[in-house]
């Protein structure tokens, strides 16, 4: 008997498809002449110096495994000539009502690949109240 026919197609024969063409892999892309140079002295072999974001991310992170706080959030990140300076907020004492929380400040310094260097706190104060500075 005839084979069974759905959607106007003959599905018990096999038709080869068409083959493409194979597109260059990423390594078969470089131009014929491959005088491409990295910028870089081949000595330097450290990573790339880290972003603001990225500073403060891990500067947030090397804290909290240090002291065993977490942190509320980031107050500052300033960038000198050999990494990052970055403010970060961390609850010290939570108390009832949250405006009384203790909170204080910790200045962390991160070289540029964002490994901690050094944190110190620079101040504490009460949640609910305002600041000195403005």
């Amino acid at each position: 008997m005839a084979r069974e026919e759905r959607d106007g197609r003959d599905h018990g024969e096999e038709r080869e498809r068409p083959r493409r063409a194979r597109r260059p892999a990423a390594d078969d892309r470089r131009p014929a002449s491959d005088d491409r140079r990295d910028p870089r002295p081949a000595s330097d072999t450290r990573r790339p110096a880290a972003t603001a974001r990225s500073a403060a991310r891990s500067a947030a992170r090397q804290l909290r495994e240090l002291i065993g706080r977490d942190p509320e959030g980031i107050t500052s990140v300033e960038r000198h000539e050999d990494g990052w300076l970055v403010g970060v907020e961390v609850l010290e004492t939570h108390r009832i009502p949250d405006s009384t929380d203790i909170l204080a400040e910790y200045r962390v310094q991160v070289d540029d690949e964002g490994e901690l260097v050094s944190y110190r706190r620079t101040r504490r104060y009460y949640r609910g109240r305002s600041e000195d500075r403005t």
